[in-house]
């Protein structure tokens, strides 16, 4: 335990060097006679986004074929990549899944892909989910042995009402004949989540009122009972996939009611815009990072009073919004970032952290093009072969800069980890085939 606990405290105790000019003395103090949370055993995720190649922030367009439509699934570097968490946890969503038709059953609207609309929701048109492609993913789910989360669209059916709110009745049939089709297939979906951002003040495109979504929530429920009802295996839900707001989750756990949402699901960005020219100095000021605590704690207390039966989820969360922050996300010092918010959520008993993305925008764990890993991608490969599901107590004194967590140890350790602690830095594993 004290060899882990040395390694994971040496990787991040360059934060307070790169603040100041005086190195302190730093005591610190580890209770490891009990948890203080818990963690999924696969708590490293990745997000596949939706959007298409014409997707652009501040004059930039950096997702090219990285979509759920377009990503090259027969890429090697990409199936190697996965395959090295031994089963990653994909999560498959973003703001254009609410605008995402399935081609499948009695479908009456037409199935073309995403276009650029200047009405549409964020600027894009409807897009189509064809069976053929749904077929390609989970041929790459089932070889790379992924588990995967997906998004459903929460706003068939609806209509725009006033400003960004939606009304009117969800039209479950797409999506029943959806997960019909996935069934028949024998697909393995870990779970399924019910739209994307719709949380009511704090919706960025499209809001649902909170009685109305928790209604809907019953409604899908019914739906996974009965399409699943001779499964081995049932799917859970997560909701709502959206910016936390207080008041709306608490309705909306109280209107579903008792273990019809298994997940919530809530998004960060708490570096703000990705073209902000400071986003460095944020990644490196824990005054800043801290102020996501806040986030994690109000989550966690809104769970325990009004869903005690679901856990808390990070469902998305890529630092910097708009696509990350160009020459930022990609490198070294963003996972100074990324290993404090998995640490951080951790001791908020958050079960899973959805990284975004796998591939895509500027905050891709692979280059988007290549598939070559970015810095966070080894951030979190480390975080998976080494940290155990068990959070630990950790307390520092003399320093408010340096962040320190420490969590049991995996039960085994992989050749990668036994590498490291011995003082050998190396990958024994390749995803390119190079050493």
């Amino acid at each position: 335990m004290g060899i882990f606990l040395s390694l994971f405290i040496y990787l991040i105790s360059y934060l307070p060097v790169i603040l100041a000019r005086d190195v302190t003395r730093v005591t610190i103090f580890v209770d490891a006679t009990k948890t203080v949370a818990t963690n999924d055993e696969h708590f490293i995720c990745a997000t596949v986004d939706w959007w298409p190649h014409d997707k652009c922030n501040y004059n930039h367009c950096p997702w090219g074929n990285s979509s759920v439509i377009n990503l090259d699934l027969s890429h090697p570097l990409l199936a190697n990549a996965i395959q090295a968490f031994q089963s990653l946890r994909i999560r498959i969503g973003g703001s254009l899944q609410d605008q995402v038709l399935y081609d499948v059953g009695d479908l009456k609207a037409p199935c073309h892909p995403f276009r650029k609309m200047k009405d549409g929701l964020f600027g894009f048109s409807k897009g189509c989910l064809h069976m053929q492609r749904w077929d390609e993913l989970n041929q790459l789910f089932n070889r790379t042995r992924a588990i995967v989360s997906f998004g459903l669209n929460a706003l068939h059916g609806r209509h725009n009402i006033r400003h960004n709110a939606w009304g009117g009745a969800w039209d479950s049939n797409n999506a029943r004949d959806f997960l019909k089709y996935t069934i028949s297939m024998g697909y393995q979906i870990d779970s399924w989540e019910y739209g994307n951002e719709l949380s009511g003040r704090t919706s960025i495109g499209a809001s649902v009122d909170a009685e109305l979504y928790g209604k809907d929530l019953i409604n899908l429920k019914n739906i996974i009972n009965e399409l699943y009802k001779n499964s081995s295996s049932k799917p859970t839900i997560l909701a709502p996939g959206g910016f936390f707001d207080q008041e709306w989750y608490a309705k909306f756990l109280q209107v579903s009611g008792s273990n019809v949402v298994n997940g919530v699901t809530h998004h960060i960005y708490n570096l703000g815009p990705g073209v902000d020219p400071n986003l460095v100095s944020k990644i490196l000021n824990p005054q800043r990072l801290s102020r996501v605590s806040e986030t994690f704690g109000n989550l966690k207390q809104t769970i325990e009073k009004h869903g005690p039966w679901a856990s808390a989820w990070v469902g998305e969360s890529g630092g910097a919004y708009n696509s990350g922050g160009r020459h930022v996300s990609n490198t070294f010092v963003n996972s100074f970032w990324y290993l404090d918010q998995l640490g951080m959520s951790s001791k908020y008993n958050t079960k899973v952290y959805c990284r975004q993305t796998l591939v895509g925008g500027n905050y891709g764990l692979l280059n988007a093009t290549t598939f070559i890993p970015n810095p966070d991608y080894y951030s979190a490969l480390l975080w998976h072969r080494l940290m155990g599901k068990g959070v630990l107590s950790v307390a520092t004194d003399g320093s408010s800069s340096l962040r320190s967590y420490a969590h049991c140890s995996k039960e085994r350790l992989t050749p990668l980890a036994s590498q490291y602690l011995v003082g050998k830095p190396v990958f024994p594993f390749s995803i390119d085939g190079r050493e």
